[in-house]
């Protein structure tokens, strides 16, 4: 059974967050009132996600971020943001977190996160044989069925674990950034889905879709995901059907005063994926990520 750790130094917080995921039978919960609290749980249990608030007396959200990057570095961490904490989610998703979800959307948000942190298997029943592999290149045509999209984005979380590539921190925040860029082109390029979408609560938004795919000139339209993966980089090109958009009006992500006017799914992209570009008439784009040599341990492991 997964355990989930809840950090935050408000027990009315924490009982909250504990209660949204008691809605999942199959879910252990355990409680630290903050992130030095959680370093001592870790001395007795190693849960399977952290969730932290940012803000907590004696070490704060990203300081814990921090420290088990360092000493737990498989272990994903989601934080919980207050609104005007967008600057410091940003330094934690770049000091290794592995989402986030802000406090006004932790009622529809937190649970559908952590099941998608926890989707991650790393399970390799082909796992000598993925340790020769060194690039290989797919491409798929995608109809706007949401539910194609954690398939895909666990075969490609596969093939990364198998090759060695990454650690599995990073191989859940890859796949998180490709699952975002995935979702985008399918509600705001081939549905056409806009605000209404992004605001609606998951099983409205689900409608939303469900509905809007079914009517032309939707159901037609087709998403195109390139896969390609080597020795030195990943990387993924998603196009969509849609109008597209001005590209041009995204922030410059070194103004870190504009992160608040953009989305979620953006702010992920840009802080898992070293290089995101964006092209043809806005509806397409380019997530890449750069790897170092593989791991000693994973060569002195590797089939004689």
């Amino acid at each position: 059974m997964p355990t989930i750790l809840v950090v935050d130094d408000s027990a009315v917080d924490r009982r909250l967050v504990g209660g949204m995921l008691k809605k999942s039978p199959g879910l252990s919960i355990e409680f630290a009132g903050n992130g030095a609290e959680a370093l001592e749980v870790f001395k007795w249990a190693v849960p399977h996600v952290v969730i932290t608030d940012l803000q907590m007396p004696e070490m704060d959200g990203l300081e814990l971020v921090r420290r088990i990057r360092q000493e737990q570095p498989q272990l994903p961490v989601i934080l919980i943001t207050a609104h005007g904490s967008e600057r410091l989610a940003m330094q934690a998703l770049e000091s290794g977190a592995a989402s986030y979800v802000p406090k006004s959307q932790i009622a529809d948000r937190l649970l559908p996160t952590v099941q998608q942190v926890l989707a991650v298997n790393t399970e390799q029943p082909y796992e000598d044989l993925m340790r020769c592999l060194t690039h290989f290149d797919y491409k798929f045509e995608l109809t706007s069925n949401p539910a194609l999209i954690p398939p895909l984005v666990d075969l490609v979380q596969r093939f990364l674990a198998g090759m060695g590539l990454c650690d599995p921190s990073d191989t859940t925040r890859i796949g998180l950034a490709l699952h975002e860029a995935m979702e985008n082109a399918l509600i705001y390029g081939t549905l056409e889905l806009g605000q209404e979408a992004s605001q609606a609560a998951p099983r409205r938004r689900s409608e939303l879709i469900e509905r809007r795919r079914k009517d032309a000139p939707y159901a037609g339209r087709k998403i195109s995901v390139e896969v390609e993966i080597s020795l030195d980089e990943a990387r993924f090109t998603v196009t969509d059907e849609g109008p597209g958009f001005d590209a041009a009006s995204l922030p410059d992500p070194a103004d870190e005063s504009s992160w608040e006017s953009v989305g979620r799914g953006y702010r992920l992209m840009r802080a898992f994926m070293d290089e995101v570009a964006y092209g043809g008439r806005g509806n397409v784009v380019t997530l890449v990520k750069h790897f170092a040599a593989r791991s000693t341990e994973f060569q002195l492991n590797e089939p004689a």
